[in-house]
């Protein structure tokens, strides 16, 4: 490429014709993120992750190439827990080309034409979660005698479990065992309890819109006290790391 050439912004080669309404936007991605919502991507635009065309009458309206840097970054957000700053760091690294191209995902299947959602999430048996986290049972069997673990009546696990025995397994590694980790029980139930009061009232409704608005209104509020609990963390031990 010579110098001076621009460089297409990443994802290159998918059409940039913005033509997509908010709303076709959040469809398209609640088929791999129920809980996306307009304000979160609000929010993403506003760090600069992705920019919508406005219309003259301020409308926003998105492209192809937009939804796929809206997956990348929600993906990263879920799968790695990367922070904002750095996922825009990588965007900028793939839009001047100086980054390999994450790999494509496989696409969801589909049946006549019509996509279909992904299979319900798993619910696990403890053997089959020790499994999945590449753990011994017994550390399994331990954070539920320590209650950070909560199985259901017939004693299977709900998909977060997963993440909870490998997080708390890599802090086994750093001296801290079950017992330690009540306090984040603890601490995500209140938080839990602050949701509920939150949704309370659209819960209250028999109507499906309004259990719906429930649901979402949860996982956004819910994400919000991760990312300020995140902030408080990382203000508190700022000082052990200088």
């Amino acid at each position: 490429m010579g110098a001076g050439a621009v460089v297409e912004p990443w994802p290159r080669g998918i059409s940039r014709r913005a033509s997509m309404r908010i709303s076709d936007v959040l469809a398209a991605l609640r088929i791999e993120f129920p809980a996306v919502t307009n304000s979160k991507l609000r929010f993403l635009e506003e760090q600069g992750l992705v920019e919508p065309v406005r219309t003259p009458a301020g409308y926003r309206q998105y492209s192809p190439a937009d939804i796929e840097r809206l997956r990348y970054v929600l993906r990263q957000q879920r799968d790695r827990y990367m922070p904002l700053k750095v996922i825009g760091e990588q965007l900028a690294a793939l839009d001047a080309g100086d980054d390999d191209e994450p790999a494509p995902r496989a696409q969801l299947a589909t049946r006549d034409g019509v996509v279909q959602g992904p299979a319900v999430a798993a619910r696990y048996t403890g053997d089959a979660l020790a499994r999945e986290a590449g753990v011994d049972v017994a550390l399994v069997e331990e954070l539920v005698r320590s209650g950070v673990l909560r199985p259901s009546v017939s004693g299977h696990f709900d998909p977060w479990a997963r993440d909870v025995v490998v997080l708390a397994a890599a802090l086994g590694e750093h001296g801290v065992d079950a017992r330690h980790l009540r306090v984040f029980r603890a601490a995500a139930d209140r938080q839990a309890d602050l949701v509920e009061q939150i949704v309370a009232p659209w819960r209250g409704h028999n109507a499906a819109s309004s259990r719906a608005r429930a649901g979402t209104l949860a996982a956004e509020v819910g994400e919000l006290c991760t990312q300020l609990h995140t902030a408080l963390l990382r203000s508190a031990v700022s000082g052990l790391t200088s």
